[in-house]
């Protein structure tokens, strides 16, 4: 939870861990912040010694509080961004800090090299058909409007990594899909000439073949793609990368793509989606029942790939996933923290058997917060778990079972009008 609302709130998510004795699961929660490059702080109780996969460990005192406190949010939120260890004793947490004017923003990224940038213009400009690969880095709101106008002004194909899905709404024309997973994958790579990554994080997976089939030019942050060889890369914030790349592009010819064949492609990925089954189909009518603005989040598993191809997101962090963890029980606290940081707005959480029972206690968490998250739980016929209707009753939440698509709807629609968290099982 920590980890997801300062993911959506560009500001780091506070946890108390307390003493992290015996805390393996709290420590599994660090190093999936770090892979997905989350800002956050994890406090302790007389735990001087580093906690994995944070990028400092330190201890407060009295004196020394506000300079470490502050020092820790700008190192959570400096790229790349990830956790930070703060040990602060239980005689210190209650006394009085000494007050000190220092920043708690990150410093800014450097300004895009104008020699990078002309050497990017220029291999745009010698391109006849670019792809773009939209990273985590685009989820901005600023990044997002620079890859719509730039992806437009090409105009060229986009595939997203699946934490950037909604950078470029779903439903756009240029949207193929998201990347590993669209179906059309290679075809594209091979009939482009040059593959453009733009805020493309080295922690997200990505197939080989898109850095080998041909020129690769980066946009990002310094660290996004520095394990890799680039043909030009340029270091920035995305979007102003993209504004200064706008006047260097003014007079260039416009890429060759067929637009027949993209559309081909586009509506051969949306048929691919459709087929995947009964999840694809809650999926939509899901989709469809929510108002805009909804947010999804989905746990690592066999139904992950039907989510994230059958959910449509028109918005930057309205799907909601985790880069490099293929556990379960990320969905469930996913969609508290978007309930927390934006209690106005629908949340669909969608798990299976597995990811219900990493995360069983939190259904008592949504039903105490009042939350409006609708539980989707994918139960395959030969799954094993919890009776997950019993469990989310045993809390006090309201469940249904659903064997088709009809009986999902109706127990949806009678969710959706409740307005309350609520749980429905669904199996084939």
């Amino acid at each position: 939870m920590a980890s997801v609302s300062g993911d959506l709130l560009e500001a780091p998510g506070a946890v108390l861990a307390g003493s992290l004795q015996n805390a393996t699961a709290t420590f599994a929660c660090v190093v999936r912040a770090k892979v997905d490059r989350a800002p956050m702080i994890v406090f302790t109780e007389r735990h001087a010694s580093a906690v994995p996969a944070c990028k400092a460990s330190l201890s407060v005192t009295v004196d020394t509080g506000a300079h470490w406190i502050a020092h820790a949010s700008r190192l959570a939120m400096t790229e790349p961004r990830g956790p930070v260890h703060l040990d602060i004793p239980a005689d210190v947490a209650g006394r009085s800090a000494i007050p000190l004017a220092t920043s708690c923003r990150p410093d800014p990224l450097p300004y895009p090299d104008a020699r990078a940038l002309d050497a990017a213009a220029g291999m745009l400009s010698r391109a006849s058909r670019p792809l773009l690969l939209a990273g985590l880095h685009c989820r901005s709101a600023a990044a997002a409007q620079w890859l719509r106008a730039f992806a437009e002004a090409l105009p060229a194909p986009l595939l997203t990594t699946v934490r950037a899905k909604g950078s470029l709404p779903d439903p756009h024309p240029l949207t193929l899909g998201v990347l590993g997973h669209s179906g059309v994958d290679e075809r594209l790579l091979g009939r482009a000439d040059l593959v453009v990554a733009i805020g493309v994080d080295t922690h997200e997976p990505v197939p080989a073949s898109c850095w080998s089939t041909g020129p690769v030019l980066g946009f990002g942050p310094p660290q996004a793609l520095d394990d890799r060889v680039l043909e030009v890369q340029v270091v920035g914030d995305v979007g102003a990368i993209m504004e200064e790349l706008a006047p260097r592009l003014r007079d260039v010819r416009r890429a060759d793509w067929d637009v027949a064949d993209l559309d081909r492609l586009r509506r051969e990925s949306s048929a691919r989606a459709a087929g995947a089954g009964l999840s694809a189909r809650v999926v939509r009518i899901a989709r469809e029942a929510t108002p805009p603005g909804t947010i999804a989040t989905v746990d690592a598993g066999s139904h992950f790939a039907c989510v994230a191809t059958s959910w449509q997101a028109i918005a930057p962090r309205e799907f909601l996933t985790t880069s490099g963890s293929p556990s379960g029980g990320f969905a469930l606290p996913a969609a508290l923290a978007a309930h927390l940081v934006h209690p106005d707005r629908r949340v669909v959480c969608f798990t299976d058997a597995a990811g219900l029972a990493a995360a069983a206690g939190e259904l008592e968490t949504a039903t105490r917060l009042d939350a409006p998250i609708v539980v989707v739980v994918l139960r395959d016929a030969a799954s094993s778990g919890p009776d997950a209707v019993g469990l989310a009753r045993s809390f006090g939440m309201t469940a249904d079972t659903a064997d088709g698509e009809s009986q999902f709807d109706e127990a949806l629609g009678r969710t959706l009008r409740a307005g309350g968290p609520a749980l429905i099982a669904v199996t084939p």
